[in-house]
């Protein structure tokens, strides 16, 4: 058994015990998308296809908080994976006036394979004055592969009034234990709020060369677009 997975239960049976003597005081929330591709670091999880996604977040005041958030995925034919389910516990807080962290544990799950596609990322964001971060993630069982490996993502977004924004950002993989090689990606995109609390979302993603070698097809330049409600 990998060791994220022999941590699971101790990690939510602590979860528990820190949620209990803060249910009175939290705040319940949650949001669905309907996108034409569901792209995540550059690569696409639904061969470009259409994507319904949901998620729920419970969070109390000392910054706690445990989240679900799940979708359609379409990967290759024979591991028949069809769903996506990421269960996510952590801590969000300010650590001063102007720079907020967000430290987090997520678990990856895939319900529908024949194959165990399952793995684990301890993940941590640091935010500058609501509107530029620097995103790291690590796992020791990366994409279910038995191996290490890291992410990096720093970007930033550019408020254009009260209902529009821009925001960009770039990554880097580390995936040689894994793969044999890392790659590198970008986005663009522009979010017009246009009725609460509803928002568009249209991004354009690109990789490098080393992301089309690993991920042939799902790697490369593609346009995604997305409505998005929060509730």
């Amino acid at each position: 058994m990998r060791q994220f997975k022999r941590a699971l239960p101790a990690i939510g049976l602590a979860a528990a015990s820190l949620f209990g003597p803060a249910a009175q005081a939290s705040t319940l929330s949650g949001n669905a998308t309907l996108t034409n591709d569901y792209v995540w670091r550059g690569t696409t999880q639904t061969q470009g296809d259409f994507s319904t996604q949901a998620g729920v977040k419970w969070a109390a005041d000392s910054g706690i908080y445990a989240s679900a958030w799940g979708s359609n995925v379409e990967f290759s034919p024979e591991t028949h994976a069809s769903s996506e389910l990421d269960l996510v516990v952590g801590w969000s807080g300010a650590l001063s006036t102007d720079w907020t962290l967000d430290t987090s544990l997520t678990h990856y799950r895939y319900p529908s394979t024949t194959v165990d596609l399952d793995w684990t990322e301890l993940g941590a964001t640091l935010t500058w004055k609501q509107h530029s971060w620097l995103q790291v993630g690590w796992s020791n069982d990366v994409l279910a592969t038995d191996a290490t490996g890291t992410y990096a993502q720093l970007g930033t977004r550019v408020p254009l009034g009260e209902a529009w924004r821009i925001e960009g950002a770039v990554g880097h993989y580390w995936l040689d234990n894994a793969y044999g090689d890392s790659y590198s990606h970008a986005q663009l995109g522009a979010v017009w709020a246009f009725k609460a609390p509803f928002e568009l979302r249209v991004t354009w993603h690109d990789t490098d060369h080393a992301a089309r070698a690993l991920f042939p097809g799902l790697a490369g330049s593609r346009v995604e677009a997305a409505v998005q409600a929060s509730f």
